[in-house]
């Protein structure tokens, strides 16, 4: 691995993991702390949006601190990933793809990028290399996509509980309403 190739990882990982952390203090100390954040995810679908709030925290902040420090890639990738399915499917995809129609655009991408991370792995500068710790390629791709993908599920399978759909009001008049009397 190049110099270049190296300097380019670790600044990817850096940035990734550092909008991973930012997005996580914003979720607890944000505009409306723990308790909008709960209310948000609330609305989403989810059943106990405090603890919902909480886990969001701590997984954010832990994936991307981890991800700075370049340590158990894999797993914080899967993190990453499970948190971006996570809005993506919930928050982001009845938008469509657009980020500034609050699409799933920037989820999706975040996503890949650490997909592409745990595949590539965290680079020479990262506390996984100091570890001997050597999970990259197909290897690392797969723990992170299968890891994320069984997190995600074990999730909306627990905690997703979407109200259902109010019945439209129809309009009737007063023929069709005597033709349905009939």
């Amino acid at each position: 691995m190049s110099d270049a190739d190296t300097a380019v990882l670790l600044l990817v990982r850096v940035v990734v993991g550092l909008i991973m952390v930012m997005h996580g203090l914003n979720h607890w100390r944000g505009g409306g702390r723990i308790e909008g954040t709960a209310r948000w995810f609330t609305g989403l679908g989810l059943r106990q949006g405090v603890l919902q709030a909480w886990m969001s925290v701590l997984t954010e902040v832990g994936a991307g601190s981890l991800l700075i420090l370049g340590l158990l890639t894999p797993l914080a990738c899967a993190a990453v990933i499970s948190v971006m399915l996570v809005a993506g499917l919930l928050a982001h995809r009845p938008n469509g793809f657009f980020v500034f129609k609050d699409g799933y655009e920037y989820v999706l991408t975040l996503a890949v990028v650490a997909l592409a991370l745990a595949v590539l792995g965290p680079g020479h500068w990262s506390l996984d290399r100091a570890a001997g710790i050597d999970l990259t390629g197909w290897t690392g791709g797969a723990i992170a996509l299968g890891a994320a993908v069984v997190a995600t599920g074990g999730l909306l399978g627990t905690f997703w509980r979407p109200e259902p759909a109010a019945e439209p009001v129809a309009d009737n008049t007063p023929e069709q309403v005597d033709q349905e009397a009939r």
